[in-house]
């Protein structure tokens, strides 16, 4: 009876976990039939996309054609027109020249015939007024008629080769492709912003050139956001928690024309984009408060984010640009750019505790303290980025102890990296800024 039961457990859980890869394969062929539904999905979205881009264009250079041969009818006709004009005007000029003779010659004939058969008594003087009226017209000047071979005769020169060249063209032209050579890779979440990596995945393709596009997944059309050598870029001006569709295309070595699309893939950030505080006297902001530029106010002082919106993990950017004036400012030991723990009114510069920065000169400072290693001074188009990660000092690290973040700042391809030391848990972070002097832009991200 034991083994009986035994026997009956067995087989129960050999049923059970029959049951259970059946399941399971059962989850694989539907996740494997999602797959092919999307893959159909894509095939045929994107047939229909070139079927569409296809009819455009040849649409479009059909009329583009119609309305350049109409342009070279029209131009041939008004040469044509100007040839005729210029041609017949002396012609016409030596019919007006003849018929005004013949004119006359008729006028003298019949004062000749009248001469002749007049009255004896007056025919002596009508002969004698005859006589110098023939001579004095020169009967004997005829004008010159120009031969028909001296004459233009217009005709069409129309060569039949364009034709061929034109048919030999059009069948050239275009390509439909269905492996395009680079495709997207990844998306990283920026605040406010997202950074798309892209690779080539043909290994016979050299790429000269890449070109993004993005578009909001509302919105019908895509936009250029990059074009260049770089198989990344950061997107800026991304609305967080919104669905971007992106897609990637490259241009051959010594080509003009782009490859195909890559697949259109969608990414989005959470972050929420990094703002300065606005109202500060000393500082004017763009509309997305995030480019400060030092006006000419006196006053003076750290201008600060809006919220503690830096964390640790990921990376701030600073960088310079112009501000019309095509030189940044007049630099200053005391001018800053990093990041501190809190807002702190009063100071002019993020010099100080609690606080790590960068000046424009390129010094270094931390906790208020300049160190020995410094960075290449910052100026037109310079670009600064502070990276921290956490690292914890003994088990009470999270309850009030020495808390430690490692820092790294780069600047013109050189960086310094050193241990900031906290009292307190700080993973999130406020940035700043400070200027003496007008003419500093900085844009962060």
């Amino acid at each position: 009876e034991a083994d009986g039961e035994a026997e009956a457990r067995l087989l129960l859980q050999e049923a059970r976990e029959s049951i259970e890869a059946a399941q399971s394969y059962r989850r694989e062929l539907e996740q494997r039939l999602r797959g092919l539904h999307q893959a159909r999905k894509q095939i045929r979205e994107s047939a229909t996309l070139t079927r569409d881009v296809l009819e455009q264009h040849f649409n479009d250079l059909k009329g583009t054609l119609k309305k350049l041969l109409d342009e070279r009818l029209m131009s041939l006709l008004q040469e044509v027109d100007a040839i005729e004009q210029d041609s017949i005007k002396p012609l016409d000029e030596c019919q007006k020249l003849i018929e005004h003779g013949v004119s006359t010659a008729d006028d003298l004939l019949r004062e000749g015939e009248s001469a002749v058969h007049g009255d004896v008594g007056q025919q002596n003087e009508k002969l004698c007024s005859f006589t110098k009226k023939a001579l004095h017209i020169q009967l004997d000047s005829l004008p010159e008629v120009p031969s028909l071979v001296d004459v233009p005769c217009l005709s069409a020169q129309l060569d039949d080769c364009l034709l061929t060249i034109l048919k030999n063209q059009i069948f050239r032209h275009g390509t439909v492709a269905s492996r395009p050579p680079v495709q997207l890779e990844e998306f990283v979440e920026k605040p406010g912003g997202i950074l798309v990596r892209w690779c080539k995945v043909d290994d016979d393709f050299i790429p000269q050139d890449y070109r993004l596009q993005y578009r909001k997944s509302t919105a019908s059309h895509f936009e250029d956001v990059y074009v260049g050598s770089e198989t990344e870029f950061i997107v800026l001006h991304i609305d967080p928690n919104v669905d971007y569709q992106f897609r990637v295309c490259a241009r051959g070595d010594g080509r003009q024309e782009w490859s195909p699309w890559s697949v259109p893939q969608i990414g989005r950030t959470t972050l929420v984009p990094h703002e300065w505080t606005a109202g500060l006297e000393g500082y004017s902001l763009s509309s997305r408060r995030n480019i400060a530029l030092r006006n000419d106010s006196q006053s003076c002082g750290v201008l600060y984010s809006k919220a503690p919106t830096y964390f640790c993990g990921q990376t701030l950017t600073f960088r310079q640009v112009l501000s019309g004036i095509e030189t940044v400012g007049q630099p200053d030991r005391r001018d800053s750019l990093g990041v501190c723990v809190e807002q702190q009114n009063g100071y002019d510069s993020l010099q100080r505790d609690k606080a790590v920065c960068i000046s424009t000169n390129g010094a270094v400072f931390v906790n208020g303290k300049e160190m020995t290693n410094q960075l290449p001074a910052v100026t037109s188009g310079s670009t600064v980025t502070f990276d921290m990660e956490v690292v914890q000092l003994g088990p009470s690290s999270n309850e009030g102890g020495n808390f430690k973040l490692r820092v790294t700042i780069s600047s013109n391809n050189r960086e310094v990296v050193f241990d900031w030391v906290l009292d307190q848990c700080c993973v999130s972070l406020y940035f700043g800024c400070s200027f003496l002097y007008p003419g500093w832009k900085v844009l962060v991200f």
